[in-house]
Parts: C-alpha cells; sequence; structure tokens
C-alpha cells in the first residue's frame, strides 16, 4: 500500500477516488512516566517514554488505515494527515486521507 501526503500520485493516474479513510487511537498516559517528563522539563531534552508512545499510536493509526483502504479496493492512501490532541492523562493520534487506485 501507498502512502503519501500529496494530493497525487507522480508519474501515476488516479483512476477511482474510493473514500475517506480515517483512524484513531487514544493512549492513558504513565504516571511514572509523568514524573520523569516533569523532571525532564526542567533540564531538558526528548522525553523518550513519550516518543516511544507516539511512534506506536502512529503505527496501530497506519495499521488501521491501511486496513480500511484494502477493504475499499484501494491501492494507496493519498493526501495522509495526522492531528494529535492531548489532554489530561491522554493523547488522541488522529489520522486520515482518501483511499485511491491507481494505475
Amino acid at each position: 500500500m501507498l502512502i503519501v501526503t500529496t494530493e497525487t500520485i507522480v508519474n501515476k493516474s488516479i483512476v477511482e477516488a474510493k473514500g475517506l479513510v480515517t483512524s484513531s487511537v487514544v493512549q492513558s498516559r504513565n504516571i511514572g512516566k509523568d514524573i520523569v517528563a516533569g523532571l525532564k522539563s526542567i533540564v531538558g531534552g526528548e522525553l523518550k517514554n513519550y516518543t516511544e508512545m507516539l511512534e506506536d499510536s502512529k503505527k496501530m493509526v497506519k495499521e488501521r488505515l491501511i486496513k480500511q483502504a484494502e477493504e475499499l479496493g484501494a491501492n494507496a492512501i493519498v493526501g495522509l494527515r495526522f492531528e494529535l490532541a492531548a489532554g489530561q492523562g491522554t493523547s488522541e493520534l488522529i489520522g486520515y486521507g482518501t483511499a485511491v487506485y491507481f494505475e
């Protein structure tokens, strides 16, 4: 499955738009990680546990988008976008794009 952030596929013709595909993952944060993150914010640096959590969410969202697109008979997703919403103790990653068939 080809996934691109552009609206077109270079040197390919999109012959059919199959429809919108969407997915989201909501994860709760760990209190222990929050304490470490709070300390880390004082001295600065990457919050590796949160980075890993976000990467896991991104992988899950992409897998779900691919499954939806395949069920629609698509061989690509164009216009892929991610949005992140963080609330108190949780984060939600939303992914969406257009499932298409190209030749």
